[in-house]
């Protein structure tokens, strides 16, 4: 997965686990809440790593301009 999909579905995983843990919270549901919670933390995670790979891949890119320049 590209760093724009992991940065896209860890904005969605966080927002489903947002809403599963208000819905759990509204009807008194311990382990919808404790679902979004974690679901959440793994959208975090996956934006955490989409932000890694682009900048892996800018300072990739920058090496390699570099590399051309001095050509």
């Amino acid at each position: 997965m590209g760093s724009t999909a992991d940065k896209a579905s860890g904005l969605a995983n966080e927002a489903v686990g947002n809403i599963k843990q208000g819905v759990g919270k509204a009807v008194g549901n311990d382990r919808l809440q404790a679902e979004g919670a974690a679901q959440e933390l793994k959208g975090e995670a996956q934006q955490t790593v989409g932000d890694a790979k682009a900048a892996v891949k800018r300072g990739a890119d920058n090496l390699s301009d570099a590399a051309h320049r001095k050509l």
